[in-house]
């Protein structure tokens, strides 16, 4: 069997250290079916043309693929309209995956594939974190890691997962309510530079991430286009949006490598790049 064999293979502890093998599901049944975030909110009249995200996937996925990136599918399963985004099902933690505990029931189910891929390639996990908790809420930088406090993850969740990692530092990071997940509003992109939306933070939560990072501060419609959700491959290589230029710019500026990727399709159901990739090893 190619791939994945055991849980000694799994290894992040950063979100922009060279990306090894990655997890992600095609959108075969990607469709809005119950509203549960401001971005479907907008698109819900239009929907999702599937065969349109189906060839903008399978793109996305070829890029990575074109840069060395090993990508393993999870296969689609009917009745899982939001399964395309695999960060949120799970988050990886140096070498050992967390399973999220997901907060709206059209993605309760999105686990159960998960786990049995994982039982199949004979991958530990952990489970069982209360309340809700989802990957797009916890962003990793070395022994640091930094989880949103939303309508998704609560504060019962991340002390419990304090609790389970004692040796990191958990810092929570209220949301505005309007927010989605942590990641549509910080990313972290190299050492010294992160992407953020500042007016989804407490002053004290902006603080903590501004006296830490050099910060690409993005506009309110930036951040409705995913401006945030960037994906780092390593190396100061950047997947994003062609749509966002002044961020891509910027990027460029500072020196990165940005690959433009269309992905408007996508987006519209809430989530982006990094919200459509499930690290299993990082360099």
């Amino acid at each position: 069997m190619e791939g994945i064999e055991t849980h000694r293979s799994i290894f992040c502890k950063s979100e922009h250290s060279p990306l090894l093998n990655v997890l992600v599901v095609k959108p075969s049944f990607m469709e809005i079916t119950e509203v549960i975030n401001e971005t479907q909110k907008h698109f819900q009249d239009q929907n999702i043309t599937t065969p349109l995200a189906l060839e903008q996937h399978e793109n996305f996925v070829r890029v990575l693929k074109e840069q060395n990136v090993e990508v393993e599918e999870l296969p689609a399963e009917p009745g899982l309209p939001e399964q395309v985004f695999t960060r949120d099902i799970a988050f990886t933690l140096n070498e050992e995956i967390y399973i999220a505990s997901m907060s709206e029931s059209v993605r309760h189910r999105e686990t159960g594939p998960l786990k049995k891929w994982l039982q199949d390639h004979d991958i530990s996990y952990q489970d069982g974190l209360p309340s809700s908790i989802e990957g797009g809420d916890v962003i990793v930088n070395g022994s640091t890691v930094y989880v949103g406090v939303s309508g998704r993850t609560s504060q019962e969740a991340i002390d419990a997962l304090q609790a389970r990692i004692p040796s990191y530092t958990v810092v929570p990071l209220p949301l505005h309510e309007s927010i989605l997940h942590l990641d549509c509003v910080f990313n972290i992109v190299d050492e010294n530079t992160a992407i953020v939306y500042p007016p989804a933070f407490t002053p004290e939560g902006l603080g903590r991430i501004a006296t830490t990072f050099n910060l690409i501060r993005v506009t309110r419609e930036e951040q409705f286009q995913m401006g945030p959700n960037v994906l780092s491959i390593g190396n100061k290589t950047i997947i994003s949006l062609p749509q966002n230029k002044r961020i891509n710019q910027e990027l460029e500026a500072k020196g990165f490598n940005v690959i433009p990727v269309e992905f408007s399709e996508i987006i519209k159901s809430g989530g982006s790049f990094r919200c459509c990739t499930l690290p299993l090893r990082r360099k």
